[in-house]
C-alpha cells in the first residue's frame, strides 16, 4: 500500500491520527479550514474545506486512505442534520474517485440505550435526535460504493481532548483546585476511550482490507465509574483528595426546558444514569491491539495538561515572546 495518507480535521482524533502516521514514517496531508495542526516534517498542512463538493479531489492523489475526523459546527441535532450528511457524501465521493478507503471515528450514539455491554453485534437502530443522525450516517456509509470502516468509541480522554467529560471538565478543573461536577451518577460504570487507542485502531483498520465495510470498536479498557476515572487522574497528578460532585439529572432536565445546549446534553443522560459499557474484545482480536491501562493513560493525560497550562502561562507572562 501507499504510505501517503490524508486526514481531515485537527481536533483530538485528527491530530493524533496524523501524528501516529507521521511517527511511523508515513507522509500525511492534513486538511483543515484554518491550516492548523501538529508541526512535523512528515505532515503537510493545507487549507481545505472538506464540506465543499469535490474540494478534496486535488488532495487525494496517491492516498491509500482518508481519515475523516471533522465534525459539526455545534453540538446540536440541528447543526448535525444540516452539515454532516452533505459533508460525508462529498468526502465519500472524492475518496471513491481517488480509490481510497475512508476511515471514520464513530460514537456509540446509534446503539441507543441498551441493557448489558455494547458489542459489535448490538443493533444500531436509534432513531431520535443526535442518536438517529448517527444511525443515518452509518447507513449512508454502508450503502456507499466507496469502501469505509468506522471505529466506534465511547467518551474521549487523553492528550488534546479539551471539550469533553474527560477533558477540561475533569483534568483542567482538578489541576486548578476546583470542584469537578459530572453528569449522572458517580458510581455507575461508564466506558471511556483513550484517544491514542482510537487513533491506533483507525490506522490498523485502514491497512486491513479484510475489515473494510464494517463497524469496529476502539480498544477500550474495563469501564470505570466516573469516581474512579477522577481518582485515576488525581493519583497521576499527586492530588490526594479531589473535589468531586454531580450535576443532578433532575436539575439538568429542568434547565433543558429553557436552555438549548443543556437540552442537547440531557439527551445523553441515559449513558450516565445507568451502566454504559463498551465491549471491544472482538475488534481488539481482529486488529491485534489492546487498550492502554487507565493509570498509564491518566498519567499521560495529566502530563499533557500540565505542559499545556505551562505553555499558556509562559505566553501570557511574555515568556513566549522574543
Amino acid at each position: 500500500m501507499s504510505n501517503q495518507y490524508v486526514v481531515t480535521g485537527a481536533g483530538p482524533v485528527g491530530w493524533t491520527v496524523a501524528t501516529q502516521l507521521a511517527d511511523r514514517g508515513d507522509h500525511v496531508r492534513l486538511l483543515t479550514r484554518s491550516g492548523s495542526g501538529p508541526e512535523h516534517p512528515a505532515i503537510e498542512r493545507r487549507r481545505v474545506d472538506a464540506s465543499t463538493p469535490r474540494a478534496l479531489d486535488q488532495h487525494l492523489d496517491g492516498a491509500a486512505a482518508l481519515f475523516h475526523c471533522t465534525h459539526g459546527s455545534a453540538y446540536s441535532a440541528a447543526a448535525w442534520r444540516r452539515e454532516l450528511p452533505a459533508t460525508e457524501a462529498a468526502v465519500l465521493d472524492s475518496a471513491g474517485r481517488a480509490g481510497a478507503v475512508v476511515v471514520f471515528p464513530e460514537s456509540l450514539y446509534s446503539y441507543g440505550a441498551v441493557d448489558g455491554p455494547i458489542t459489535e453485534r448490538t443493533p444500531r437502530t436509534a432513531t431520535s435526535g443526535k442518536l438517529g443522525i448517527r444511525t443515518d450516517l452509518l447507513l449512508a456509509r454502508e450503502r456507499s460504493e466507496t469502501p469505509t470502516v468506522s471505529i466506534a468509541a465511547s467518551d474521549f480522554f487523553g492528550p488534546h481532548v479539551i471539550n469533553a467529560h474527560g477533558g477540561e471538565r475533569l483534568v483542567a478543573t482538578m489541576l486548578a483546585g476546583r470542584r469537578i461536577r459530572v453528569m449522572g451518577s458517580l458510581d455507575q460504570p461508564h466506558s471511556f476511550t483513550y484517544v491514542p487507542d482510537l487513533a491506533a485502531a483507525m490506522i490498523a483498520a485502514a491497512d486491513r482490507p479484510e475489515v473494510w465495510n464494517t463497524v469496529l470498536h476502539a480498544p477500550t479498557g474495563p469501564a470505570p465509574t466516573q469516581r474512579q476515572l477522577v481518582q485515576a487522574h488525581a493519583d497521576a497528578a499527586g492530588i490526594a483528595d479531589p473535589k468531586v460532585g454531580t450535576l443532578p439529572s433532575w436539575a439538568m432536565r429542568a434547565l433543558a426546558t429553557v436552555h438549548g445546549p443543556t437540552r442537547e446534553l440531557t439527551e445523553m443522560l441515559y449513558q450516565f444514569d445507568r451502566p454504559f459499557v463498551l465491549d471491544s474484545g472482538h475488534s481488539e482480536r481482529l486488529l491485534g491491539l489492546a487498550p492502554t491501562t487507565l493509570p498509564e493513560a491518566a498519567a499521560t493525560s495529566v502530563a499533557w495538561w500540565r505542559d499545556r497550562n505551562a505553555a499558556r502561562t509562559a505566553v501570557g507572562s511574555g515568556g513566549g515572546q522574543r
